[in-house]
């Protein structure tokens, strides 16, 4: 029996030809159901904070899931497929598709791991045809969101504890796999990179190209 290996995809500006995150929080603007100008400054601000490496995630995810605890769950999830449809799709390249699939068609464990909220990530990975994913989980309290999050955020060296989490969950654990794969496009991921057999820089941020290129990691562009 050929041992099955493990693919990992982060998701924004990786699969994605954009940020998920950062764009939920503009179409929120756009339905007229966050005030510009308090939000945008914020939201430009967290962005910045990420790509520079120095994002505090706590404050972060607050703010990003605040939003959430306003509405109920079930038209945030009506308002969700309006964004998949405007905002996501345009986002997902021929290119993402097909890496994915050739993984999925290797038999391969595959999973989408983001620091971003799983509300806005799952139908994500589920439009990609990726079964799991791994996002920073918003808390739910008698199904409605309460705006807090819930347990390790996958973030940086969190990426890294949730990983291990979820795979023992399934009896494994990173070395278990013979090949391990982890695509992305942020120096914020070095943690994870650093751990698998097989890192691939994705469209990478300067800081990561650099790296990449110091340790003759692949680099791809899914563009």
């Amino acid at each position: 029996m050929t041992m099955q290996n493990l693919a990992l995809f982060d998701l924004d500006n990786t699969l994605l030809a954009g940020d998920s995150d950062y764009n939920w929080s503009l179409f929120l603007i756009g339905e007229g159901l966050l005030d510009a100008k308090t939000h945008h400054d914020r939201n430009e601000q967290f962005y910045a904070d990420y790509k520079n490496g120095c994002l505090n995630i706590v404050e972060f995810l607050k703010f990003q899931l605040q939003p959430l605890s306003q509405h109920p769950k079930a038209f945030l999830d009506e308002l969700h497929k309006k964004y998949m449809q405007k905002v996501i799709r345009p986002m997902m390249t021929e290119k993402a598709q097909n890496l994915v699939n050739k993984h999925k068609a290797a038999g391969d464990l595959c999973a989408v791991i983001t620091a971003t909220n799983s509300f806005v990530t799952k139908p994500i990975a589920t439009a990609y045809g990726v079964e799991h994913l791994i996002g920073s989980d918003p808390e739910l309290v008698n199904g409605e969101y309460t705006g807090n999050v819930t347990g390790v955020p996958s973030y940086k060296e969190g990426k890294v504890t949730r990983l291990n989490q979820w795979l023992a969950e399934r009896g494994k654990k990173l070395s278990d796999f013979e090949h391990s794969y982890f695509y992305s496009d942020s120096h914020n991921d070095l943690a994870l990179m650093k751990l698998v057999t097989n890192p691939v820089a994705v469209d990478a941020d300067e800081i990561l190209k650099t790296y990449a290129e110091e340790q003759a990691w692949p680099q791809i562009s899914l563009r």
